[in-house]
């Protein structure tokens, strides 16, 4: 049977997953009367809520007599570790734009890495039914594109074709007959080369791991494209590391293949097929599985340095052990531990009080995934604020920047511009018109200029504003960039609050917390009008007298409180504060809940 490798790229909701699915339908993969999920390859519940795709997954289908691999990549920059080395085991690349919106920033960002790697992309113009869709301009920006991206000759001769992924056609026209998805499978078999490893089937069997993953049956699972050889489960193979030094031999227990959605074991891998070997207890990511007798490890892409740093800790607030089950530190350990097993641009490391453990990432999106996932199996945490990692070079502290796009009404854009390039620091790199009456900005910000200015940023364009963020490079460190301008307001006492308390104190700045809440001192449950931190009583009720009058019994109205998601809380407090994250609640606090422990520490730290 032939072969051929293929990963779809696309910015998120772009509808790339939707598209799989209906690759998937047309190509048999499913029985007629087969209950299918929708987004069959979002399978775990954040990816389903928030319409992303975190985890990078293969999949395949059978045209013809040619079975074609399809590996869906990561479109956030956070999990951009991935994207690298999937690239590395396709021969060919399918580029999904909006016919709409054109080529947004993370779709740039796969993309440089595709053309850099020699791949010769087929383009898809999806969602060509929108209203306000424009291919031509869509297809033109592409072409912009990848000249920009120094895509050669070949390269800038790409196949594209006109589709609706939901509707499920594609066509070389744009009002073909638009039937079904005939033209994109006929398309990949015919642009796409075959695997140039079919021709080394004869060579010993070599490997290169490109994800990790765990089985709760199997154990740890490396998934990769086979470079050479024939492997057979039972046979006993080496791990080497970049730099070609052994770590480890180990018996080859199950050898998994892609079929359809669902992973099949299989009794002999052949050059150029995607599989998943089980059996390994060191191996990782960028590793080389071989036979024994091969020295020379394959050229992998290095895994890149973390870029933030966030602390979980136990939760030691008066309401801990209310919601969840899970709340000692060795538990949390174990479960952080087994996250980076699986998960290699997280790494974990022990605090000096063994309460506490430094988690460094790529980014806030990441580490908001990680705590939402723990969050629902059960945990309770207390975070402390992203912090930024510097790296040391010839001397010289460097600090990680980001390349921001965003694409904003006109009237927003000088607000916006100020914000970035002020304070926060950043560079401007570029502004243009995108569309009517939209401006796109294109600005290089250090990552600590970058935390928690997403809610401030929805503000300033009254939420019609779109960011986008990838890691651009090292950059000198810029200096001091200020924090949060308010105070907030902190509870002196442990109790519920009452509605007539938080009533007199709405002039005082805004609830974070509505009546009838659980409170307790030291937690913050409110924003202060001015910059200082207040202590106030959210308990205090009405005093009764018996003089009756008009107006003294009205029912008290208060306004809704703030309600924080899990990454605004978690970008919103100070570095004295904690976010304490339960099952049922996000509450913030501050570190120490004593008034008088923390005027000390404030004096010590000043």
């Amino acid at each position: 049977m032939d072969l051929r490798n293929i990963a779809i790229i696309a910015h998120v909701d772009h509808g790339k997953t939707t598209l799989v699915d209906e690759l998937l339908k047309q190509s048999g993969a499913f029985r007629e009367n087969q209950a299918v999920a929708e987004r069959a390859m979002d399978s775990n519940d954040l990816e389903r809520e928030r319409g992303i795709t975190i985890l990078a997954k293969a999949t395949s289908v059978e045209w013809g007599d040619t079975r074609i691999n399809i590996v869906d990549t990561p479109g956030h920059a956070d999990f951009g570790g991935e994207v690298e080395r999937i690239l590395s085991m396709v021969d060919g690349v399918v580029l999904l734009v909006d016919a709409a919106e054109g080529p947004m920033p993370q779709t740039k960002f796969v993309t440089s890495k595709a053309l850099a790697l020699g791949l010769r992309p087929i383009v898809v113009l999806n969602k060509v039914d929108k209203p306000d869709a424009e291919p031509d301009r869509a297809l033109d920006e592409v072409f912009d594109l990848f000249s920009a991206l120094d895509a050669d000759e070949d390269q800038l001769d790409f196949p594209h074709l006109y589709a609706s992924g939901r509707a499920g056609w594609a066509d070389t026209e744009l009002d073909g007959p638009q039937k079904d998805l005939t033209a994109l499978f006929d398309l990949i078999v015919e642009h796409v080369p075959a695997p140039k490893q079919i021709a080394a089937k004869d060579a010993p069997f070599s490997m290169l791991a490109v994800t990790l993953g765990a089985d709760p049956f199997i154990g740890r699972l490396l998934t990769g494209r086979v470079e050479s050889g024939t492997l057979k489960p039972g046979a006993t193979v080496q791990a080497l590391s970049r730099e070609g030094d052994r770590i480890e031999s180990f018996r080859v227990s199950k050898i998994l293949a892609f079929r359809g959605l669902a992973q099949q074991p299989i009794d002999e891998a052949v050059a150029g097929d995607i599989v998943s070997i089980a059996g390994m207890a060191k191996a990782t990511v960028a590793d080389t599985i071989c036979a024994p007798e091969v020295t020379e490890a394959i050229p992998a892409q290095p895994i890149d340095p973390p870029t933030i740093s966030v602390t979980f800790g136990i939760n030691d607030s008066p309401l801990a052990g209310r919601d969840g089950k899970k709340v000692q530190s060795r538990v949390i350990r174990e479960r952080l531990m087994k996250e980076a097993e699986t998960n290699v641009a997280i790494k974990v490391t022990d605090t000096p009080g063994g309460e506490a453990f430094d988690v460094a990432g790529r980014g806030e999106l990441q580490m908001g995934v990680l705590i939402e996932n723990m969050r629902r199996e059960g945990f309770e945490l207390s975070i402390s604020r992203p912090r930024v990692l510097f790296q040391e070079q010839d001397g010289q502290t460097m600090e990680p920047v980001e390349e921001v796009t965003i694409d904003v009404d006109d009237e927003y854009s000088g607000a916006v511009i100020e914000k970035l390039t002020g304070p926060r620091k950043g560079e401007l790199v570029e502004m243009k018109q995108a569309g009517a009456g939209k401006t796109r900005i294109v600005a290089h910000v250090p990552s600590r200029g970058l935390i928690g200015y997403h809610g401030e940023f929805l503000t300033d364009t009254r939420g019609s504003g779109v960011l986008n963020r990838i890691f651009h490079g090292w950059v000198p460190h810029k200096g001091k960039i200020p924090g949060r301008r308010q105070g907030v307001l902190i509870s002196m006492e442990n109790g519920q609050s009452v509605a007539f308390a938080l009533w007199n104190l709405e002039d005082r700045g805004k609830m974070f917390i509505g009546a009838q809440t659980d409170v307790y001192t030291g937690m913050i449950i409110g924003e202060h009008s001015r910059d200082n931190d207040l202590e106030v009583n959210p308990l205090k009720g009405k005093k009764l007298t018996n003089v009756r009058a008009s107006g003294t019994d009205e029912a008290v109205r208060l306004t809704t409180p703030v309600q924080m998601s899990l990454e605004e809380a978690i970008a919103y407090i100070d570095d004295d504060e904690l976010v304490e994250v339960t099952p049922n609640a996000i509450r913030l606090r501050k570190r120490y809940l004593d008034p008088h422990e923390r005027k000390r520490h404030a004096k010590a730290a000043g």
